[in-house]
């Protein structure tokens, strides 16, 4: 998990350089356009930018305040992936898990709540990653 920590930081840096380059008309415009951009030349997203916008949608979604007391009863971590999608799992403070499924070639995501003590699994629907990577300057 440790590692994890720092990889959005360098894809950041990354990132960070490219967007530096574009002009300024709209701020949030230039930051999807270069998010699309860099996806289309790197044929696809890297295992940090599927956790980084996992976490960063997770954050804005969900009430994080229940876990300022114990921190450790929500998170998001990455799981074994397949050979065309990256796992990223959020845990509740209840206890609920939403698995996230991030397509490495596209960034689409398809998102699973599942309720392991009651044996619950629900598919809620889908989104596109890239609208939750920072677009940093």
């Amino acid at each position: 998990m440790k590692q994890f920590k720092l990889c959005p930081i360098v894809a950041a840096l990354v990132i960070c350089g490219a967007v530096s380059l574009a002009s300024c008309t709209s701020k949030k415009e230039n930051a999807a356009e270069q998010t699309n951009v860099d996806l289309q030349q790197s044929d696809g997203i890297t295992a940090e930018m599927a956790y980084e916008g996992v976490n960063n949608y997770c954050h804005s979604e969900y009430d994080w305040s229940v876990a300022k007391e114990n921190p450790s009863i929500m998170f998001v971590k990455m799981e074994e992936g397949t050979d065309t999608e990256f796992k990223v799992v959020f845990r509740s403070y209840t206890g609920a898990l939403v698995n996230f499924y991030v397509e490495k070639s596209s960034g689409k995501t398809r998102i699973v709540e599942s309720v392991p003590s009651l044996g619950v699994e629900d598919e809620v629907g889908t989104i596109d990653i890239s609208d939750y990577l920072e677009k940093k300057k």
